[in-house]
């Protein structure tokens, strides 16, 4: 933030901005250190609150269970096979992801009910929708076939996956997207969900084991990510849908992500079914330059999230709310690994844990000041910000002793 920006908020004088509400101190009179981040008011009830109700994820989690009970009913063997493959290669991708979000760390519930959401409503929803859909065109008597599997279930499966984050876009949730990295998060653990109970259902309703591990191989071996692939599509036009200022503009973004991820989706499928060598090129020429660009993508999306965090912290620092120290480790991900095990040497378990927090809820902040600074600010985002500020300093009276040893002259002696 400018210095006569701060002036200003400091002051009280002439303190308006677009959002904002003007606010007039007594001659003289100052707020206290940092708190010209919180200008506006509280509104009636907090704005930043992770929205993923226990009930929700507890209802999803029953679904999913059910769901894996009739899978195991019809081929225990199978079944438990499949099980075990899938969430071997689903923790490999889970992990993949998690280093992704290491900037700005989303909350774990909402991670947990991203996957359950892919696991139950979307699985549940796609078996359903493609029926109703393969009955309607094809009539109840033909089994599935190119048309099916190549059009049909892209555009469900598709587009039950992308309802959460269509979910993610509303309320309290929309807080949590704050850069494409964010997107790309929520879009590949939708994914992972749906394709881990795809994986087993397709493992674990083949004939026999021989048949079960060759169709493990073809589908966690060669396409782990089949999935958070062509989702990631659809989460990139959810990122372009929130920079946008009209419902149209919003609207095209998240329609033409969708219509890409059903493009890709529909391109795999469609290979699978015209045989192996098909399959082999559309692999090769296709399915993996795109997973590179993803990877390069999202890599460039991570980076981009410690540049924004380090352009906000100069005006922390003069605020009051960090110290240059602080600012250090806060901006820089092996220093935050760094100041975290200095902390949990000095006070254990609980102080490493209060200075994780305290690192957290600045980024916070910073995110937040990012939307008003692009000029996205509104009552809410104020009151939002207002929230994340007052948040920085309650977690420094929480890691306050800790903290002061940190920024200690020469300690800790490799912050780095």
């Amino acid at each position: 933030m400018h210095t006569s920006t701060r002036r200003a908020y400091s002051t009280g004088h002439n303190a308006t901005k677009p959002g904002s509400v003007l606010v007039t101190l007594p001659r003289g009179a100052r707020y206290p250190r940092g708190v010209y981040y919180a200008m506006v008011p509280p509104l009636p009830r907090p704005v930043r609150k992770v929205g993923a109700p226990m009930a929700a994820i507890i209802g999803m989690g029953t679904i999913a269970a059910l769901l894996l009970v009739l899978i195991t009913a019809v081929n225990p063997t199978g079944a438990v096979l499949g099980i075990t493959l899938s969430t071997a290669a689903m923790v490999l991708v889970v992990l993949c992801y998690l280093w992704l979000d290491r900037w700005e760390p989303e909350p774990p519930r909402l991670l947990v009910m991203a996957f359950l959401w892919g696991a139950s409503v979307a699985a549940l929803l796609s078996v359903i929708f493609e029926s109703l859909l393969h009955t309607a065109i094809f009539g109840s008597g033909k089994e599935p076939g190119f048309t099916t599997m190549a059009v049909v279930a892209p555009m469900v499966e598709e587009a039950t996956k992308g309802m959460f984050l269509l979910l993610m876009m509303t309320g309290r949730r929309r807080n949590e997207l704050n850069s494409l990295t964010d997107c790309l998060v929520y879009a590949g653990f939708t994914a992972i969900g749906f394709a881990w109970l795809e994986n087993i259902l397709y493992i674990g309703g083949a004939e026999n084991v021989s048949a079960s591990l060759s169709t493990a191989v073809l589908r966690l071996a060669m396409g782990p990510f089949a999935h958070p692939l062509f989702t990631t599509v659809l989460g990139i036009g959810v990122y372009y849908a929130l920079k946008q200022r009209s419902w149209p503009a919003k609207a095209g973004a998240v329609l033409l992500g969708y219509l890409g991820a059903v493009a890709m989706h529909a391109l795999w499928n469609g290979s699978a079914l015209l045989g192996g060598t098909a399959y082999l090129w559309v692999y090769v020429l296709w399915m993996m330059p795109v997973f590179a660009l993803a990877i390069w993508m999202a890599v460039l999306s991570r980076r981009r999230e410690g540049y924004i965090i380090g352009q906000k912290l100069p005006g922390m620092i003069s605020g009051g709310l960090l110290t240059p120290v602080e600012a250090h480790y806060v901006g820089s991900l092996r220093a935050r690994k760094a100041a975290v095990g200095q902390a949990r040497a000095i006070g254990g378990r609980q102080a490493a844990s209060s200075v994780k927090s305290f690192i957290n809820q600045v980024v916070e902040l910073a995110f937040v000041r990012d939307r008003i600074d692009r000029g996205f600010g509104d009552p809410r985002v104020y009151a939002l910000q207002n929230e994340e500020a007052y948040g920085v300093m309650a977690a420094r009276a929480a890691a306050g002793p800790v903290l002061h040893r940190l920024n200690a002259p020469g300690y800790p002696p490799r912050l780095r």
